[in-house]
């Protein structure tokens, strides 16, 4: 049985959601996009992205959903579900809670979570070695700085995002030990991921402080970060997605966080694993960015050194902390 796309008013405080494709069926799949809007440029974009190749890899058809607060997640999967949706993918590390609930009421429904676990036998939980992919882009910064300093701006101030910086931090030191990094957070609420005015004025503040090179680990308040640096003809590091378009000859490179493949595979049902996967380098999951925009910028005598640590890491010759392990950065 089929059923017309439309608005998903009827979820209680006003869920704001999109439903891409008319005549969608009741066993297709659904996708929940994170705080902060789907066209974000960022993590929220990159899971759209994702979406969006597997309907055309496919011919299949998908719904998806914007939420707009945090009360609104349990609502949203149980509304998926009872709707036959199979498999609910979400994007984002705040889902736990809400889906160690919904997933024991709709055991026959298969669950993604991307950034998140949740024990459950329904649900595939996927995370990314974000510290790895940091660390590449934080030897980046290390050797283009010309001060000897550079900056992170992260957004909501959470063990994820001190991973994007203890990675980060570690591979500035191992590419010089003299380094100094400045670190600053957009806030404590999930505004933070929305707030490119903030963004932008931490970045000029470490700026005024000497960095040229600032990491923007912050969604789409990281957009006022990379737009900062190049007012200020600095250098902003962009994160999740392929950033290096928004300023070309400013955006030194991006932190790859490949949530759009993690989508696109988590989509088709056969692919569904239950338990805990793992994409770091070595699965093609983080890694740096370099494209036309950026290609001038990172000389052959940087991407060797780079490269190099990439090859030592997936070797295990270089072991990056992990910050949520412990919740301490050695760098």
């Amino acid at each position: 049985m089929n059923f017309f796309a439309k608005h998903l008013g009827a979820l209680a405080a006003g869920v704001a959601a999109t439903v891409l494709v008319a005549g969608a069926a009741l066993a297709d799949p659904a996708i929940i996009y994170d705080l902060g809007g789907k066209f974000d440029k960022s993590f929220n974009e990159a899971a759209y992205n994702g979406a969006e190749a597997w309907k055309k890899a496919t011919g299949g058809n998908y719904i998806d959903l914007e939420l707009q607060n945090d009360a609104q997640r349990e609502q949203a999967l149980r509304r998926f579900a009872s709707q036959g949706a199979n498999p609910i993918v979400m994007a984002g590390f705040s889902w736990g809670t809400a889906l160690t609930t919904v997933a024991a009421e709709f055991p026959d429904t298969h669950f993604v979570v991307i950034d998140a676990v949740v024990d459950a036998p329904n649900v595939q939980s996927i995370i990314f070695d974000e510290h790895t992919g940091s660390y590449l882009v934080g030897v980046i910064a290390a050797l283009k700085s010309a001060t000897g300093t550079v900056g992170f701006v992260g957004g909501m101030d959470v063990p994820i995002i001190h991973k994007f910086y203890c990675g980060y931090a570690q591979g500035a030191k191992a590419a010089n030990p003299n380094v100094k990094i400045i670190e600053n957070y957009t806030g404590t609420t999930p505004a933070a991921w929305n707030d490119p005015v903030t963004a932008g004025e931490l970045t000029k503040a470490q700026f005024d402080a000497g960095a040229d090179v600032v990491f923007a680990a912050a969604g789409g308040s990281g957009l006022g970060v990379l737009q900062a640096a190049a007012d200020a003809g600095k250098f902003g590091i962009g994160v999740d997605s392929n950033q290096n378009y928004l300023h070309p000859g400013s955006v030194l490179t991006s932190m790859m966080k490949r949530v759009d493949v993690a989508v696109e595979n988590s989509l088709t049902d056969s692919n569904f694993k239950a338990g805990l996967t793992v994409l770091g380098l070595k699965e093609n999951g983080v890694g740096y960015a370099l494209d036309d925009n950026n290609k001038a910028l990172i000389t052959d005598d940087i991407k060797a050194k780079v490269d190099d640590f990439s090859a030592k890491i997936q070797s295990g010759e270089i072991k990056v902390h992990d910050y949520t392990t412990d919740n301490t950065c050695p760098a």
